[in-house]
């Protein structure tokens, strides 16, 4: 009789924790895409969560120079110190950008969009990497409001780490903020 009721008990212990215990999917730690002027900029760095620690980065789409320009950037301060980056920055030069636009993330020239990210090793040492012809990605405008002054969008792109020559993937991107102009 004890045998059984160590073993339903051990059963049931088993059955309690096995949802608990499983590691949640990084994808569900992002804030949600939303369109809304939440205030938020986020990816993951191959396969980790950065998630801007202010609401109030760096968001523009300005006409300058006969030109358009965009810009936006996040930092994630838990990433300094790392191999991972600690900001994320998309942009165009002299490109339009449009709601429901998907633009491809190259190289920083006039008359096109890219993405980098910043790299800080050491108070002495910080470095950067951004896309070019080998290393691209997309930039989706899901939300482009003039009255209201919203911009939301989502990405993804590769770059070159600027130390290990690596790959580093930055996926699942996000965003959902007021621009200035």
């Amino acid at each position: 009789m004890k045998k059984l009721l160590l073993i339903a008990l051990t059963l049931s212990l088993y059955a309690c924790n096995s949802d608990d215990d499983k590691p949640q999917n990084p994808v569900d730690q992002l804030p949600k895409a939303t369109q809304t002027g939440e205030g938020t900029f986020a990816c993951l760095v191959d396969g980790k969560p950065f998630i801007a620690d202010n609401p109030y980065f760096n968001c523009y789409y300005q006409y300058v120079d006969e030109g358009w320009y965009f810009g936006i950037h996040g930092i994630d301060e838990s990433f300094e110190g790392t191999l991972f980056p600690d900001s994320i920055i998309l942009g165009t030069t002299k490109k339009k950008i449009s709601e429901g636009g998907v633009l491809q993330l190259i190289e920083i020239s006039e008359g096109n969009a890219s993405g980098g990210g910043g790299f800080t090793f050491s108070i002495n040492d910080s470095q950067s990497s951004s896309t070019n012809q080998e290393y691209t990605g997309e930039l989706t405008i899901t939300k482009l409001d003039f009255e209201s002054y919203i911009v939301s969008g989502t990405f993804w792109f590769d770059i070159k780490h600027p130390v290990t020559g690596d790959t580093t993937k930055i996926r699942e991107g996000r965003f959902d903020t007021f621009f200035i102009m």
